[in-house]
C-alpha cells in the first residue's frame, strides 16, 4: 500500500467575493480586459435614421381634433356668414324683380336651384354616414359573434353583408355562392370565415393596391418635390384619396364632410392601436430607409413616409371593413411599401 496522505475535504464557496473596485488611470496598472457594463445599448435608435416630417405633418393636421372654442367660432362664423349671404340674396332678387321682373324670377330660379342643391349634398352625406353607421354596426355584431360563438348573430352578419352587397355587380357569383353554402355550416368562425372568404377577399386585394399606389404616391412627393409644404399637400391629398378608396371599396360612400371625418376617425384608430410606433412590420422599412437616406436623404425621407402612408391606409381598412380579419391574413406594411416602390420604377407584377 503507498504512503501518500488522504486529502481532505473541499470547499466551494457559493457567493462569489465581492469585485473589488476597478483602478482608476493613475491608481495602478491599466486593465484592458472588456467589460460587458461599457458595451453599447443593442436596442439605441440610429441617430440617423430619416424622420418623416411630411406624414407627422399630415397626421398632425388631420388627426388633432380642434378645442370647443374653435368649433363654436367655426360654427357660429359659418351660420352668420350664412344668414348674412341669403338676406343679401333675398334683398337683391326683391330689388330685381320690382325694376326688371324677367330678371327676377330668372334669380328665384336659380335660387331655388341652389337651395335644392345644397338639401340634395345634405341628403347625400346623411346617406354616407348611414352606411358607415350600418358597417360599423355589422363590425360590432360580428365581434359578439366570434366571441360569443353565436350562431344567430353570425346568421344576421352574414344577412347583413348580403345586404350590403347587393349592388355590386362584381360579387354576384360570390353572393350566390354564400347564399347558396351558408346553410350547411353551423359553426359561427365557420360562417363568418366563409362570408370573409367569399365576399372580402376579392376587396382586400383592391384596397391593398390603392394602399401601395397611395405609397407610392407619397414616397415619389417627398422624394422629387424640393419646395416646401408642397410635398405635405400631395401627401395630404394622396392620404385622403386613399381613405376615400378605402371607404367606396369596402360599401361606404364619403363626401366632402364625410371625407374628412372619416380620414380623422382613421387619424383616432391608428393613435388608439398604437400603430404610429414603429412594430415587427416596419423596422425593416425604417432601416431600408435609413440605408437610402445615406445615398440621397429626400428619397430615404420618402420610403418612410411611404411606409407611415401604408400604416394609415391599413387602419382605413379595419375602419372601413365590415368584418375583421379572421382566414384573410392582414396586410403587412413591408409588403405594400415594396410592391409600391416596384411599381414606381415600372416593375410590379401583379399575381
Amino acid at each position: 500500500m503507498s504512503d501518500a496522505p488522504r486529502r481532505g475535504p473541499v470547499l466551494i464557496e457559493l457567493d462569489a467575493p465581492a469585485a473589488a473596485p476597478r483602478p482608476g488611470p493613475a491608481s495602478g496598472p491599466r486593465d484592458d480586459t472588456p467589460n460587458p457594463a461599457d458595451a453599447p445599448p443593442i436596442d439605441a435608435a440610429d441617430p440617423h435614421l430619416p424622420r418623416p416630417r411630411t406624414m407627422e405633418m399630415v397626421t398632425r393636421l388631420v388627426g388633432r381634433p380642434p378645442s370647443r372654442l374653435t368649433r363654436f367660432f367655426v360654427n357660429s362664423g359659418v351660420a352668420l356668414f350664412t344668414f348674412l349671404l341669403s338676406i343679401a340674396a333675398l334683398n337683391f332678387i326683391n330689388d330685381l324683380l320690382t325694376r326688371y321682373p324677367v330678371l327676377g324670377w330668372i334669380g328665384v330660379a336659380l335660387f331655388a336651384l341652389f337651395t335644392l342643391a345644397a338639401l340634395g349634398m345634405a341628403w347625400r352625406e346623411y346617406r354616407a354616414w348611414a352606411r358607415f353607421a350600418r358597417i360599423d354596426a355589422i363590425q360590432r355584431q360580428a365581434g359578439a359573434a366570434l366571441t360569443g360563438d353565436s350562431m344567430d348573430q353570425a346568421r344576421a352578419v352574414t344577412d347583413g353583408l348580403l345586404a350590403l352587397y347587393r349592388d355590386r355587380p362584381e360579387l354576384q357569383w360570390p353572393r350566390k355562392r354564400l347564399a347558396d353554402n351558408r346553410g350547411d355550416v353551423f359553426d359561427a368562425r365557420t360562417l363568418l370565415t366563409m362570408a370573409e372568404t367569399e365576399l372580402l377577399a376579392q376587396l382586400d386585394q383592391q384596397a391593398r393596391r390603392e394602399i401601395e399606389a397611395a405609397a407610392r404616391t407619397v414616397a415619389a412627393a417627398t422624394a422629387l418635390i424640393p419646395m416646401a409644404l408642397a410635398d405635405v399637400a400631395a401627401a395630404l391629398a394622396a392620404n385622403l384619396r386613399m381613405i376615400r378608396r378605402m371607404a367606396e371599396i369596402y360599401g361606404g360612400r364619403a363626401g366632402a364632410v364625410g371625407g374628412w371625418r372619416l380620414a380623422r376617425t382613421v387619424i383616432t384608430h391608428l393613435v388608439a392601436t398604437g400603430a404610429v410606433a414603429a412594430g415587427d412590420d416596419l423596422i425593416e422599412t425604417v432601416a431600408g430607409g435609413g440605408i437610402l437616406s445615406k445615398v440621397s436623404r429626400r428619397f430615404g425621407e420618402g420610403v418612410v413616409n411611404g411606409a407611415l402612408t401604408a400604416r394609415v391606409g391599413i387602419a382605413a381598412m379595419e375602419v372601413c371593413r365590415p368584418l375583421p380579419f379572421i382566414a384573410q391574413p392582414r396586410p403587412k406594411v413591408g409588403n405594400l411599401v415594396t410592391r409600391g416602390l416596384r411599381g414606381l420604377f415600372g416593375s410590379d407584377e401583379r399575381g
